[in-house]
């Protein structure tokens, strides 16, 4: 009798996993550390890399995933009272060894399945998350941090929930020897939110708390990227071309080439400030968009996910 060959192992699967400890990191940002057994066989590719996490549906349920099938077609099809909200976020670490994993979470009350979640969680309760899979061969993706090779000047500018992929980035800088110039710019609410990072000797890292500048969401990225950052002149880069996204409809995501150059910027955050900063550098800068990485991680108002 023969038998149907075995299916190569996917990309991205799901991990059951239960809320081991909560961190409170500062007002704004909580950290949560989950464990499960299946955390031996996540993987992780960079400081950025991207999962999901299936929160419990509107019956409390969590999801019980069809494993022959994609993971997303599996959660679609789920009758909609057991379809699990979901949410991107960014892998802050992971430990195969202690089986646990964290990400960082921007509370803003309970008006989210995701921040309310985080709020009302205790040890004990269990979610699931989309991960890479450590048996597949291959680069499963879900990041942008790709600098290229002998790049001199880096540039990272972000929101509070970029924060968490910004960290890690100077974390894995400061791990390198690297005689690039680095200069990072990130926008919190609260001057309290300003946490003590791990930094390279040869990084400039600005805070821009919006109480303490009484600044609105993206103004005080805005204002850095155009009067305080260091940027190229554009003979150095080329000429750039714009069109713009509807980002109301349409995820900006747009990643730069690893041969770029001396100059790479990383900017993720609120959609419209990342589409401002974008025709900004290229429109007004003329910068190539080959020296960009721009993620539009989430629209105020909007879900698009």
């Amino acid at each position: 009798m023969s038998t149907a060959p075995a299916q190569p192992p996917s990309a991205y699967r799901a991990f059951d996993l239960t809320l081991k400890r909560r961190i409170a990191l500062s007002p704004s940002l909580l950290r949560l550390v989950f464990t499960g057994a299946d955390v031996a066989q996540m993987n992780t590719l960079a400081p950025d890399q991207r999962v999901k996490l299936l929160f419990p549906a509107a019956d409390g349920s969590l999801p019980t995933l069809d494993p022959s099938l994609h993971w997303n077609e599996a959660r679609r099809r789920l009758p909609s009272v057991q379809q699990p909200p979901m949410r991107t976020y960014t892998l802050r670490s992971l430990d195969r060894g202690a089986l646990e994993v964290a990400v960082d979470f921007v509370l803003h009350g309970v008006n989210g399945p995701a921040s309310a979640w985080a709020t009302q969680a205790r040890p004990g309760d269990c979610l699931q998350m989309i991960a890479p899979n450590l048996a597949f061969v291959g680069d499963p993706g879900g990041y942008e941090w790709k600098p290229p090779q002998g790049v001199r000047h880096l540039l990272l500018v972000g929101d509070e929930t970029a924060l968490p992929a910004i960290a890690g980035i100077l974390e894995q800088l400061a791990d390198r020897t690297s005689s690039a110039r680095i200069e990072a710019f990130l926008e919190v609410p609260l001057a309290e939110d300003c946490l003590p990072l791990r930094l390279p000797a040869n990084a400039r890292l600005h805070w821009l708390a919006r109480d303490t500048l009484a600044c609105a969401q993206g103004e005080a990225m805005r204002q850095a990227v155009r009067e305080q950052a260091w940027l190229p002149s554009t003979q150095d880069v080329g000429e750039g071309e714009l069109e713009d996204l509807d980002v109301d409809r349409e995820i900006l995501w747009e990643r730069g080439s690893a041969n770029s150059g001396v100059f790479h910027a990383w900017v993720a955050g609120e959609s419209a400030t990342v589409m401002d900063i974008r025709r900004f550098l290229i429109k007004e800068r003329g910068l190539d968009r080959g020296c960009l990485s721009l993620m539009g991680y989430w629209r105020a108002g909007r879900v698009l996910d």
